[in-house]
């Protein structure tokens, strides 16, 4: 199950005490202040990784609270701070404060964002100490970590998206690609969500199929149009046999019209597949046709090896471009 938005709690840790200690020890009965501070709590910060595909990780995880510093003790000693805590989510996560309305996307791997500050450990006694006030019997108490509420949502769940009517081959493709398993049937809607595997560091969707009427509900409808919107490059399956290919094409990008004209600008290639169960000139037929569109056409099938290295290698072209 593809988990593409949450929310959840955070709490980063609280201050520790400052403490309020005099020195007493056998040769001193009345010393001064020996108080120390207060450990900082821990902040929270969000991280991108390359390792996630979505947010099912916090389906159960709902509350995440950072460590609290510890106390200051007698003696001068400090209190330790404590860890801060990172948490890993996949690149396009959208996060939104539910309470300021104020949001950001991660979009690095390697710089951690600070989403709840810890609070400042207290000052014990010693530092409240002056020439008019010599033996200070308080301290500070920790100041109180930041907490809130975030919607976690991911804008971008593939760089990449096989798209299509349904039974167009695309979960076939998506496993000769990838590392992904898909379920995989000669039947119409043998996917229900999303399947994402991974062209190297590069993850591929595979979108549940279309059908006519989608952007107004029918079908999957509107989940399988909101899935097309975070990625970044289609991969239009066609069935290199199917009758009136050319109108199957043009029904999807009707639906993206309705649902939002944005999609059609999203850049694609058309993929024919299949082609192990249609004769040559039929092929050549459709690939004419296709082309007249004005996309870069291809052909394959999960059969025929050479074809599949084709279609790798233009896909690892446009993403590294």
């Amino acid at each position: 199950m593809l988990v593409d938005s949450v929310e959840v709690y955070i709490k980063a840790g609280d201050g520790g005490n400052g403490s309020a200690s005099l020195l007493r020890n056998g040769l001193t009965a009345k010393g001064g202040p020996d108080g120390g501070n207060g450990g900082n709590g821990g902040h929270i910060y969000f991280q991108g990784s390359h390792n996630l595909t979505d947010l099912k990780e916090f389906r159960f995880k709902k509350k995440i609270i950072a460590e609290d510093g510890t106390p200051g003790k007698h003696k001068k000693l400090f209190g330790k701070n404590a860890p801060h805590t990172t948490i890993f989510v996949p690149l396009g996560t959208q996060i939104t404060d539910k309470n300021s309305g104020s949001s950001f996307e991660i979009r690095n791997t390697t710089v951690p964002v600070l989403v709840a500050r810890g609070g400042i450990g207290g000052r014990g006694n010693v530092e409240f100490k002056s020439a008019t006030n010599q033996t200070p019997r308080y301290a500070e108490n920790g100041g109180i970590g930041e907490e809130k509420t975030l919607s976690l949502e991911l804008k971008l769940i593939a760089e990449i998206g096989f798209i299509g009517l349904p039974n167009a081959g695309k979960s076939s493709l998506l496993t000769v690609l990838t590392n992904a398993t898909p379920k995989i049937g000669n039947y119409p809607f043998t996917t229900l969500e999303p399947n994402i595997g991974m062209l190297g560091t590069h993850p591929i969707a595979d979108i549940p199929g279309l059908i006519e009427g989608a952007a107004t509900g029918k079908g999957l409808g509107a989940t399988f149009l909101k899935h097309i919107e975070k990625t970044s490059f289609l991969v239009h399956c066609i069935e290199s046999s199917a009758e009136n290919a050319l109108e199957r094409y043009e029904m999807v990008q009707n639906e993206f019209k309705a649902y939002n004209e944005k999609l059609l600008e999203k850049p694609e290639i058309i993929l024919l597949t299949k082609i192990d169960l249609v004769d040559e000139k039929t092929l050549e037929k459709n690939k004419e046709m296709f082309e007249k569109t004005g996309k870069r056409v291809l052909t394959c099938s999960v059969y025929y090896d050479k074809t599949i290295e084709a279609l790798k290698e233009t896909l690892l072209d446009h993403l590294t471009k």
